[in-house]
C-alpha cells in the first residue's frame, strides 16, 4: 500500500482547512467585533525586561516571541500569566537593539499553558537613559 494515499491526503487537507479557518483573524474579528485598527501577524522574538517602580528587572528578563503587531502595540505569547504592569521591550535591529516602553493592557489564556500579552507601546527607550540596557542582546 502506499505511504500517501488520496483518501489520506484529503484527511489531512481538511484537518488544515479547519485549523486555518478556526485560527483566521479575519473570521476571530467578526466574533470579537470591529477592532479600532488592523493586526498584521507577525513573528518575532523580543526580548522582555519586566520595569516596577520605575526600575528595570533585568535578572528577570526573557524572551517571547510575537503574535500581532498593530501601529500601537503589540500582543506576546507567555508560556505562562506572567502578571506584568509595564516591560521594556528589546528587538533586535540593524544598529544592535531598539528598546521600547509598553504597558500591558490584557492577558488572555490561549490554550495549552500558553497566555497572550497585549501591550501598548508608549516610546522608543534610550540605552543611554538606563545603562543596564547598553549590555542586552538577543
Amino acid at each position: 500500500m502506499p505511504l500517501f494515499t488520496p483518501k489520506r491526503e484529503f484527511g489531512v487537507q481538511s484537518f488544515i482547512l479547519k485549523v486555518v479557518n478556526n485560527a483566521c483573524p479575519g473570521l476571530e474579528a467578526l466574533i470579537e467585533g470591529p477592532r479600532s485598527e488592523g493586526r498584521v501577524q507577525l513573528v518575532l522574538v523580543v526580548m522582555v525586561i519586566p520595569v516596577e517602580n520605575r526600575q528595570l528587572c533585568v535578572d528577570e528578563a526573557f524572551t517571547a516571541i510575537t503574535k500581532e503587531f498593530s501601529t500601537k502595540g503589540l500582543a506576546i505569547v507567555l508560556n505562562q500569566p506572567v502578571g506584568l504592569e509595564e516591560v521594556i521591550l528589546g528587538f533586535r535591529s540593524e544598529s544592535g537593539m531598539t528598546f521600547v516602553r509598553a504597558k500591558a493592557k490584557h492577558l488572555n489564556p490561549m490554550g495549552g499553558g500558553f497566555f497572550q500579552l497585549g501591550l501598548q507601546m508608549t516610546e522608543i527607550v534610550s540605552p543611554g537613559d538606563y545603562p543596564q540596557l547598553q549590555e542586552m542582546r538577543l
